[in-house]
């Protein structure tokens, strides 16, 4: 089965310094027919103005994963990790008992485009902890390759939830296999570009929930950056 999100159903606004969309219920956009699809709680896009962001703020309980699109994201935290995040990057954060952090534009004249992505702990009360990694974009050229997993391994960063999250970069006209475990959900976000998913047209922002199947049949009918989460059910 797959229930389908589209980019111009999600909530979010335009707040000037940020302009953000919301595939899950977050903040003042409230829709219970979308708070979060098995243990997978957010998604927002969000493009940041040159020299703005997001000050100082904690999280608890929480695995963040930050991808960016492009730009430049600065990062500051309370267990004084401090760096520059760009395209090609990958940040993990796991908030646990508290963790407080800054995301701010780096750059005075172009803006930033980035995913924040939210998943829920196997346990909560756990110590956080940072990591982030650039990752090959050759390595993941039209052939999935982790980016984040429970256990860590192949080059993927460890988190402290029941997922993994696979990317893919495909050339236009490109297909790469896509086999499923019916025992999992999963969430299929086009972070950039156009495709089509078992015959639907898929293009950025969209996003197709999966239950029950074996293996989808994908086609880039542009240059395309997926993200596949294989979750779990709280």
């Amino acid at each position: 089965m797959k229930t389908l999100r589209r980019a111009d159903e999600r909530g979010g606004g335009d707040h000037g310094w940020l302009k953000t969309r919301h595939t899950f219920s977050f903040a003042d956009y409230h829709d219970p027919a979308h708070m979060g699809f098995a243990n997978l709680r957010v998604i927002n896009e969000d493009v940041v103005a040159p020299g703005q962001g997001f000050g100082f703020h904690p999280h608890r309980d929480m695995e963040i994963v930050t991808y960016p699109l492009a730009g430049s994201l600065k990062h500051r935290d309370s267990l004084g990790n401090e760096g520059v995040l760009r395209r090609g990057d990958v940040q993990r954060m796991s908030a646990g008992t508290g963790i407080v952090h800054s995301e701010t534009n780096a750059s005075d004249r172009e803006p930033l485009h980035l995913l924040q992505i939210w998943i829920l702990p196997t346990h909560r009360g756990t110590p956080p902890s940072y990591e982030d990694r650039t990752f090959d974009p050759a390595a993941r050229r039209n052939v999935w390759k982790p980016l984040v997993s429970r256990g860590g391994g192949d080059g993927a960063l460890t988190i402290g939830a029941d997922v993994r999250l696979d990317a893919v970069l495909l050339d236009a006209g490109a297909s790469v296999a896509t086999p499923l475990n019916r025992t999992r959900p999963y969430w299929l976000h086009v972070a950039a570009g156009s495709v089509t998913v078992d015959g639907d047209p898929l293009s950025a922002g969209d996003a197709v929930g999966i239950r029950d199947l074996d293996g989808l049949s994908i086609v880039a009918a542009a240059e395309a950056d997926l993200l596949l989460f294989a979750l779990r059910d709280p």
